[in-house]
């Protein structure tokens, strides 16, 4: 008798547990990497898209969970029939986190912002079509490119043309003040980002009032932080090994997509021997892309050929102009008057992909005469030396902007390529409306990047997230980086 009344009365505690889980309206996403800071619109870390995109800052436009291009701040435009001019038509009742007023003046500023001489935006590129912005009056917007652009729509998507204020703009990386569903609560470096409703945001109020993002980088960690449901979901879960576990438990749910990340070893083109095309064909060579995928994803991955998404309707298959062949290396590096081999560095940020690729590719290029000398860095310092500073050999990155190959007609980007033929390539695509005429251009693109072998293109990162089986409405794929949680919810 006293058993079975034990029994009821954990029953009992049980089911209020579940009850009161049922009833939560916070969540808890843990993350790999941390942002250095706030701004979306001055810097390279994906990171901060992945706290801030959808949920704290909104552009004109947004790309949904499908990757298409849908209506943002602007509710509507219309496009004059020589391609130059958009009208912007803003959404009524938008109001800052802060309580001041959204209007055409703030689409004005944060556009001039990006696109200024002395701007920090790291997609400047993206408004280089710009002519001019002006607010015809609060309601309405009007861009005049210098060029026709097909593009625009989509380059306002980005997490770069994020709507900022200028009267928050001096705190932005450390307090950001956006227009989204949830408004920016706390801070804690090194450990939580805290996210709160926004009571007076303009559209649909999201389901949950309160989201908070953890920062986990080392694998096992994340694996038992998941396992121990001390975080509700773990997005980009960077221990694929360990996925099988969770797929078996009732407890979780394993959502596994695709990304727009182009997994590259980035090659520094303008640093001896990497300035010599024929090295640069050796080292793609030495590289035997499956064997990277199993043994640093653990199969999660698909092998390219060029800096492309396979997904994309315009993709071309190129992997065969660089597939794995070991000899083929040899006989570049002696033809280059390297027949013994050189040293160079292979600098690696924190992601699970970088660090234990890094490994592999290193066995790899030793095989052929390559030695690296391998430096593990924080994102803070990738960013500095790697990125801003192009001091390195070799590194490993995945760049998840969505369709970003124009990177590639930016001589002064880190890789420095820029060649006056791919920038011409980049010119007419940006200035083509026609679809069939900017799909060729497009494959002409990856074709050059491949035959000049820039860099060792790898694999398309895929994207598991191990969460709740409970909760619902986290996006699959990314087709930009972010943790949308303006449509996820707990079900009962």
């Amino acid at each position: 008798m006293k058993r079975l009344k034990l029994g009821a009365l954990a029953a009992i505690a049980i089911g209020a547990g579940v009850a009161a889980h049922a009833a939560e309206t916070g969540i808890t996403v843990a993350m790999q990497l941390e942002p250095p800071h706030l701004d979306p619109t001055s810097a390279a870390a994906g990171a901060i898209d992945s706290v801030l995109y959808a949920n704290v800052f909104e552009g004109l436009t947004r790309f949904a969970a499908d990757g298409s291009v849908v209506p943002g701040l602007a509710k509507s435009w219309d496009i004059s029939e020589d391609g130059l001019t958009y009208t912007f038509t803003l959404q009524e009742g938008v109001t800052f986190h802060d309580g001041s007023s959204f209007d055409a003046e703030d689409v004005k500023f944060s556009l001039d912002r990006a696109r200024a001489e002395d701007s920090t935006n790291a997609q400047k590129a993206l408004f280089e079509a710009i002519d001019t912005v002006e607010a015809v009056d609060p309601a309405t917007v009007r861009i005049t490119l210098g060029q026709p652009n097909g593009a625009l729509l989509f380059n306002l998507a980005w997490g770069d043309a994020v709507i900022v204020a200028p009267e928050s703009i001096e705190g932005i990386k450390s307090s950001p003040v956006g227009t989204g569903a949830f408004k920016f609560a706390n801070w804690v470096q090194g450990d939580r980002i805290e996210l709160e409703r926004n009571a007076e945001y303009w559209g649909e109020a999201p389901a949950l009032e309160t989201a908070t993002f953890r920062f986990i980088s080392d694998p096992t960690a994340a694996f038992a932080s998941v396992m121990a449901e001390d975080v509700d979901a773990f997005v980009g879960f960077p221990a694929p090994e360990n996925l099988p576990q969770f797929e078996a438990d009732p407890r979780f749910q394993v959502i596994v997509g695709s990304t727009e990340g182009e997994t590259i070893l980035a090659m520094n083109n303008k640093q001896p021997p990497f300035d010599n095309p024929l090295v640069r064909e050796a080292v793609a060579h030495a590289i035997d892309r499956q064997a990277i995928i199993d043994g640093a994803m653990f199969g999660l991955g698909t092998p390219i050929g060029t800096h492309f998404a396979p997904h994309n309707p315009d993709y071309v298959d190129l992997v065969d102009l660089s597939g794995f062949d070991p000899d083929r290396s040899r006989e570049l590096l002696e033809e280059a008057g390297l027949a013994e081999g050189f040293t160079t560095t292979l600098k690696l940020p924190p992601p699970s992909y970088a660090r234990r690729g890094g490994e592999i590719i290193a066995a790899q290029l030793r095989e052929v005469g390559i030695q690296t000398e391998i430096s593990n860095l924080e994102w803070a310092q990738w960013l500095e030396e790697v990125f801003r500073g192009k001091n390195f050999g070799l590194t490993i990155v995945s760049h998840t902007e969505p369709m970003d190959i124009g990177i590639y007609a930016r001589p002064d980007y880190y890789f420095q390529y820029g060649k006056p033929e791919f920038v011409a390539i980049m010119d007419k695509l940006n200035a083509e409306t026609d679809p069939e005429a900017r799909s060729a251009l497009l494959k002409d693109a990856q074709r050059m990047i491949a035959e000049d072998h820039v860099n060792g293109y790898l694999f398309q990162l895929a994207f598991p997230t191990v969460a709740n089986a409970r909760i619902e409405g986290l996006w699959q794929n990314q087709p930009t980086q972010a943790t949308d949680l303006t449509g996820v919810r707990w079900t009962e």
